[in-house]
């Protein structure tokens, strides 16, 4: 499906609003402007494609990405949930290798495409972006132990505490704050579970005091309970 170009003013807010822009040189901050794209994705459209080159780091400025692969035996596989102010795609660009997974858009989402050399201009001359980077690396491993934790230990309930918990993560993503717009269907789709298991979890999870459940949101009230249920 065809991407269509985002309006010029949404992409250069988000980008010097980003918490790893904030302290470039106004040289670097034109580079940026300059050579970073936008692109609006459609639902289920895909951002990048497994065994694709890594070609550019990706952040989500408004919507809903899924990073996820697929099993040779056709068993599929959800990493991480990207909600806006949300990037990823650094340890590819780091490795120069080709992508290891897909990225699906869960909603019409508006996505930026920094080109790999900015991203290495950064790396190369920035120290407070060298920092971002050591940092966005280090929550987004303790992000996979966690997932392997209670995939293997833990239940149901606590799998999707888990991945809420991360959607919340202040460093990785910080748009978010205590609300989120997530669908029962979005979380389903992240967490591989059916739709109707998902809804007794989060009502458990409500019924705990650690989540209030809306029309199309979730409101986290408790982030170190859900961090810590089931454990």
């Amino acid at each position: 499906m065809k991407r269509r170009e985002s309006k010029p003013t949404v992409l250069r807010v988000a980008l010097l609003e980003a918490q790893w822009a904030s302290h470039l040189s106004p040289e670097l901050k034109r580079r940026v402007l300059a050579e970073t794209v936008s692109r609006k994705i459609s639902l289920g459209s895909y951002v990048c494609r497994k065994g694709e080159p890594a070609k550019h780091w990706i952040g989500v400025l408004e919507g809903l990405v899924k990073v996820a692969s697929v099993s040779p035996e056709g068993k599929p596989v959800s990493f991480i949930c990207v909600p806006a102010g949300g990037w990823f795609g650094e340890g590819a660009l780091l490795k120069n290798e080709r992508r290891l997974y897909d990225a699906v858009a869960l909603r019409p989402s508006v996505v930026a495409y920094m080109p790999r050399a900015t991203f290495m201009l950064l790396a190369d001359t920035s120290v407070t972006f060298n920092r971002f980077l050591v940092t966005q690396l280090n929550e987004r491993l303790g992000q996979f132990v966690a997932m392997v934790e209670h995939d293997r230990l833990l239940g149901p309930e606590a799998r999707l505490a888990a991945e809420l918990a991360a959607l919340f993560n202040p460093v990785l993503y910080p748009g978010n704050r205590t609300s989120l717009r997530i669908s029962q269907e979005e979380l389903a789709q992240l967490v591989g579970l059916p739709r109707q298991r998902v809804n007794l979890a989060l009502k458990r999870l409500e019924k705990a005091g650690l989540l209030q459940t809306e029309y199309g949101g979730i409101t986290a009230l408790d982030l170190d309970g859900l961090r810590r249920y089931g454990q």
